[in-house]
């Protein structure tokens, strides 16, 4: 029976919370092996996943769809043989549902801990990017979660069919059946019958642009788990080692701009700016960055071959670029550079180039973000690099999780008291 437009979301999170109930009885080698399967059958099915997306991402063009949205879009066979081994990263990480931590005697003899144990239902919502629709799963079926993905209409055949085959192999492994949902509608109020949904859904996670993850925020009446929009930058101190801070500042802006993590504010001391502007500008501009300004750094571009360099606005530096564009701001000190970064950050990636140690901790201990980089490159803010194998996410929030959410940051806990017969009087 064909659910209707308006209550699949209800119906399919009804179910996931019925499979998550019956996760419990299942083991972690059951989960690995479920996952192990769905990687072998990205892999067999890459040529069908490709033929899918190919056309998918050409109507996204003809439509207007450009820059880092159309490239998340877009599947080749190195990343699609990334998702499979994404998900086999995961399979391999150590299981968390289970673990007993802080187990401690009291004096009257009890034993006291927590329990590691899965948060129940995890609810999805995300823009663009198929990836996604493995990594969530994959994350989620590991921790002993149901999930309920939802799709952006743009890659939603994509998304679909990788979908299709987490739902067919976590099954054919034996997890319980309705364990992962994937909304078939496109309609946007199944996102609002998801938000809807707390009866069924325990954490919802947005991934996506600042309208998403700001309705999302807004209308939820489960508790949300929000990131992933990074206006990040990178701060190069009056001591650093300017070949390092060029070969850092390249990677963080140009290796993939259209990712949260890239870097889109430069930071330059102005100590050092009348060495290291003129010789990143044309670092930057070889590879087709264009440069928005001060007027100090504009002064220090100028005659700089190649270079591609117009005036900042103030707006500009509350913008996440997602493109090949950076903002350039001379300071005049490491206090002016946090001064910046608490007006302008969105509290996700920060990072210093510099060889004092003592500015290295001021910033690592003043900096408010969830991920702060000391001579790295921002680029490095990301699950499977922190060892977590994928995310479902990174959170910008303080509460719950912050930065790339891994297995841990999707259980819940329960404490345990062991005893031998002892009452309270």
């Amino acid at each position: 029976m064909m659910l209707t437009a308006r209550s699949e979301a209800a119906e399919k999170a009804a179910r996931a919370r019925e499979a998550s109930r019956r996760m419990g009885a299942t083991s972690s080698d059951a989960r690995d092996a479920a996952l192990l399967r769905i990687a072998d059958a990205i892999d067999a099915e890459a040529a069908a996943l490709l033929a899918v997306n190919a056309p998918e991402v050409e109507r996204a063009r003809a439509r207007g769809v450009a820059g880092s949205f159309l490239d998340r879009m877009v599947l080749n066979a190195d990343r699609v043989r990334g998702i499979a081994r994404d998900v086999r990263a995961v399979a391999a990480l150590p299981d968390p549902i289970g673990h007993v931590e802080e187990l401690a005697m009291r004096p009257n003899g009890l034993q006291i801990g927590r329990m590691r144990v899965p948060l129940g239902v995890i609810g999805a919502v995300y823009e663009s990017r198929p990836n996604v629709t493995a990594d969530i799963a994959a994350i989620c079926l590991k921790s002993g979660n149901a999930v309920v993905l939802r799709s952006g209409s743009d890659a939603h055949e994509t998304s679909a069919a990788l979908a299709l085959i987490v739902i067919r192999e976590a099954a054919a492994a034996g997890l319980p059946e309705g364990v992962v949902q994937f909304i078939d509608s496109t309609d946007r109020e199944e996102v609002g019958a998801m938000l809807r949904a707390h009866e069924a859904i325990d954490l919802m996670i947005p991934r996506g642009g600042a309208d998403l993850i700001r309705r999302v925020r807004d209308e939820a009446t489960m508790p949300v788990v929000a990131g992933g929009i990074g206006v990040c930058h990178t701060y190069v101190d009056r001591d650093a080692d300017l070949e390092m801070a060029r070969e850092i500042v390249v990677n963080a802006k140009t290796q993939r701009p259209s990712v949260c993590n890239a870097m889109d504010t430069l930071l330059v001391h102005a100590a050092t700016a009348e060495r290291f502007v003129p010789l990143i500008a044309e670092a930057l501009c070889e590879r087709g960055v264009t440069l928005h300004v001060d007027e100090r750094a504009a002064r220090l571009v100028e005659g700089v071959r190649g270079v591609q360099a117009v005036p900042v606005t103030a707006e500009d530096y509350d913008r996440e670029w997602l493109s090949f564009d950076c903002s350039v701001h001379v300071v005049g000190s490491v206090g002016e550079a946090l001064a910046h970064i608490e007006q302008h950050g969105s509290g996700h990636s920060e990072a210093i180039v510099t060889d004092a140690w003592a500015t290295a901790q001021r910033f690592i201990r003043e900096v408010d973000a969830a991920g702060v980089f000391v001579n790295a490159s921002t680029y490095f803010h990301d699950g499977g690099q922190f060892g977590l194998g994928v995310e479902v996410g990174i959170s910008t929030q303080k509460m719950h999780a912050r930065g790339p959410m891994g297995l841990r940051e999707l259980t819940s806990y329960k404490w345990i008291v062991l005893g031998n017969g002892q009452t309270r009087q």
